[in-house]
């Protein structure tokens, strides 16, 4: 399972998106787009990020424009796992 396929199973369980969120590709919309994902969402998926991918997200790596599509998210995570 590659980073996208990860962080959509992630994002559909975080989320409670029942699936929906499996259909998304790098360029869908999240932040702003997806009702879910709410600023105590953020948080959470920031959180199930480091425990699936064994990182540590310091804080100041963190704003919006990371969880703005998929692919952004995809970037931050590979990124971040790389550093």
């Amino acid at each position: 399972m590659n980073i996208q396929q990860q962080v959509l199973v992630l994002l559909d369980e975080v989320l409670s998106l029942n699936g929906r969120g499996l259909q998304f590709d790098a360029d869908s919309p999240l932040l702003g787009s997806v009702p879910e994902l709410d600023s105590m969402a953020v948080l959470a998926v920031i959180h199930a990020i480091e425990e699936r991918f064994g990182i540590s997200i310091p804080d100041d790596e963190i704003d919006g424009s990371s969880f703005a599509t998929v692919g952004t998210v995809v970037d931050f995570v590979t990124r971040l796992s790389h550093a």
